[in-house]
């Protein structure tokens, strides 16, 4: 079976967030923070290693809290597993990272981008996630609503 391609189009997804960009950019390099606010409503995250800095990754799982009828997990039934990378790293300003699930599905194949951007701006920091190159197997608008929902989780746990 032939690997899928990745998505042409990519998603961009911003939110103001009413904190400054130091505060909003050490939630994303701290494994604690990230497991309190990095998963999509209806899932918990598990952090297994975290080296935040450039050229240092991670390992995590996004687990269903109650997968009904037709939710599937990328990994497994309830779990989707993934590796990541930090490509860049600019203080406050800018994270980009590289992502790869874990998946015998070759929907989930390839590894995906995710360009973090933090702007000063009057009533705090907006934060625009950029994804590139996200698998095929991954619904647009499920992948936009899924980091809808982290940036409300991000929200709640700096504002």
């Amino acid at each position: 079976m032939a690997t899928a391609a990745a998505s042409d189009e990519p998603l961009r997804v911003s939110r103001v967030i009413k904190a400054p960009p130091p505060s909003v950019y050490r939630a994303f390099l701290d494994p604690a923070a990230i497991a309190a606010w990095r998963r999509p409503e209806g899932m918990t995250a598990r952090i297994f290693t975290f080296d935040p800095r450039e050229g240092g990754g991670y390992r995590m799982a996004l687990d269903y809290v109650d997968a009904g009828p037709g939710v599937h997990g990328k990994t497994s039934e309830r779990s989707d597993a993934f590796t990541g990378r930090f490509v860049t790293l600019v203080a406050d300003q800018k994270i980009v990272e590289e992502v790869d699930f874990v998946s015998d599905d070759p929907q989930f194949a390839g590894t995906m981008r995710m360009t973090t951007s933090f702007e000063p701006v009057p009533d705090g920091t907006r934060v625009t996630i950029l994804v590139e190159n996200a698998p095929r197997g991954i619904e647009p608008a499920d992948h936009d609503a899924g980091i809808r929902s982290s940036l409300a989780s991000l929200a709640a746990f700096v504002e």
